[in-house]
C-alpha cells in the first residue's frame, strides 16, 4: 500500500471515529430541545441553561459533522454540469475542491487562533444570568472542527490524485 493511501485511510478512520462519537450527541440535542418545549408549552418553566445547551450541543454536531459528511460524500455539492465531465475532469475538480477547503480552513484557523485566546484569557462564560459558563471551551471547537476538515479534504485531495493517476 502507498504510504499517501496510508494517510488518506489513517485521516478516513480518525474522521469516522469522531463522526459517528458526535452523532450520539444528536440524540442529546433531540431530548433537550424536546424537554424544553414539553416544559415551556406544558408547564410554563423554561431555563436559560437548558436553551443555552442546545447551543453548547449544537457546535460540536456541525463542526465536527462537516467532516464526517464529506467523509461519506453527504456534503452539497453542484452535480447539474459535474455529472457530465469525464472521471479524470471530476477528480481535477475534486482535487482543486479539496485544496480550496484546505486553503479556506487554514485561514479560519489561523483567525479563529486570537478569538478562542481571547475567550480563554477571560474565562468567558454566558452573558445570561443562569446560563452556562465556560463558552471558551465550546469557541476552542471552531479552530479543532476546522483542523478536522482540513485533515479530511487532504485525504479527499489524495483519493483523488491517486484515482487521477490511476484513470
Amino acid at each position: 500500500m502507498h504510504a499517501a493511501e496510508k494517510l488518506a485511510g489513517g485521516i478516513d478512520a480518525f474522521t469516522d471515529l469522531v463522526g459517528r462519537i458526535t452523532s450520539w450527541l444528536a440524540l442529546g440535542i433531540a431530548l433537550v430541545m424536546g424537554a424544553n418545549v414539553l416544559l415551556r408549552y406544558a408547564f410554563s418553566i423554561g431555563f436559560i441553561w437548558a436553551q443555552e445547551l442546545e447551543w453548547h450541543i449544537f457546535v460540536p454536531i456541525c463542526l465536527f459533522g462537516m467532516s464526517y459528511a464529506l467523509l461519506h460524500k453527504e456534503h452539497v455539492r453542484v452535480d447539474v454540469v459535474f455529472q457530465y465531465f469525464s472521471a479524470r475532469n471530476k477528480r481535477r475538480v475534486e482535487i482543486l475542491s479539496a485544496l480550496i477547503s484546505m486553503a479556506f480552513c487554514l485561514v479560519v484557523i489561523r483567525l479563529s487562533i486570537p478569538y478562542v485566546y481571547q475567550s480563554w484569557s477571560i474565562g468567558e462564560g454566558t452573558a445570561n444570568p443562569g446560563g452556562i459558563d465556560y463558552r471558551y471551551i465550546v469557541k476552542s471547537l471552531i479552530p479543532i472542527g476546522f483542523a478536522i476538515l482540513f485533515l479530511q479534504s487532504l485525504s479527499e485531495a489524495i483519493k483523488s490524485y491517486l484515482e487521477l493517476r490511476k484513470a
